[in-house]
């Protein structure tokens, strides 16, 4: 399981795909998350600009990063 830390009071989804090396641009991130592919807190979210707040799990792909 990854951890990633946020600077910020929250981070965009498709930011923290990137971010947490999840996937290689935004771009990717955008059809990952259109394509039902990536789950928040247990839940499939298709929203890009869902707000990840610390504390947060997401799961993608078999990997796990919970936000700090």
């Amino acid at each position: 399981m990854k951890s990633v830390r946020i600077r910020d009071e929250f981070i965009k989804l498709g930011q923290l795909l990137k971010l947490a090396g999840l996937v290689e641009s935004g771009v990717d991130a955008k059809f990952v998350i259109q394509d039902g592919l990536v789950k928040v807190n247990g839940e499939t979210d298709t929203r890009r600009g869902r707000k990840i707040v610390s504390g947060d799990v997401v799961e993608y792909n078999g990997e796990t990063v919970t936000v700090e």
